[in-house]
């Protein structure tokens, strides 16, 4: 395998499942140093062990994103153990299912906080340690072409679309460049816990992709075979939104 992320440092949110752990995977394998961030001690040490049995190198760090004071802690222990960073990839999020009119205010809230405030927050602590580095936020096919009950989710990912534009313009490119990928349907226990697709209110059709195909294309971005790349989204879908 190529090793386009030797002795980089790599920071991952949502690093213990679905896309994130794929990521997380996928850059040890490729030479990088990651920092697996999530809420779920076990799941985490055991995506350490996978890694660490191929021949990588991750930790993991307990960081619930919501919360800015861990936010700050999780930077922090990472660059006390590799002094730098080189790739941030906030993939962490979450959903809810409501109508509008019901939705408490505090849901809202908490999704911004999820979703959105913590790129913002990641990319201010980290960007000072970053030279040359990547930043890629996970969007979704929602930020395009979206369905009822769902308006926080949708809302919160075009703002990241719009962050990573705006940011492109706010930093050199030889500092560090932002993208975003947008996903379509994906084999991730988001997908199928999703209440609109277990009622059929939102149909899955066409393909439905695996977190390593997502992988692939976030560590496409990340790496410097996308120097040219810079302030987009890639929509990785399978085709999803041609047929909307």
């Amino acid at each position: 395998m190529r090793q386009r992320f030797q002795n980089k440092v790599c920071f991952v949110t949502g690093g213990t499942s679905g896309i994130g752990r794929a990521v997380a995977v996928q850059l040890a394998q490729e030479g990088g140093l990651v920092a697996i961030i999530g809420r779920d001690t076990q799941e985490g040490r055991e995506v350490v062990r996978e890694i660490a049995a191929a021949g990588g190198t991750a930790k993991f760090i307990r960081t619930d994103i919501g919360r800015d004071a861990q936010l700050v802690a999780a930077v922090g222990k990472t660059l006390a153990v590799w002094k730098k960073i080189d790739v941030l990839v906030c993939n962490a999020g979450m959903m809810t299912f409501e109508p509008l009119l019901k939705l408490a205010p505090k849901s809202w809230d908490t999704l911004f906080q999820v979703n959105v405030r913590s790129l913002f927050r990641l990319t201010q602590l980290c960007l000072p340690h970053m030279k040359h580095g990547s930043i890629v936020a996970v969007s979704s096919v929602h930020a395009h072409q979206t369905t009822p009950n769902v308006i926080p989710y949708a809302a919160s990912k075009g703002a990241i679309e719009a962050f990573v534009r705006g940011l492109s313009q706010e930093i050199p490119h030889t500092h560090a460049r932002i993208n975003a990928v947008a996903p379509g349907a994906v084999d991730t226990p988001l997908l199928w816990s999703n209440p609109n697709v277990k009622s059929g209110k939102e149909k899955i059709t066409g393909q439905v992709g695996t977190p390593e195909e997502l992988s692939a294309a976030i560590c496409f971005l990340a790496s410097s075979e996308a120097n040219f790349i810079n302030g987009t989204t890639l929509v990785a879908d399978g085709g999803r939104l041609a047929t909307l």
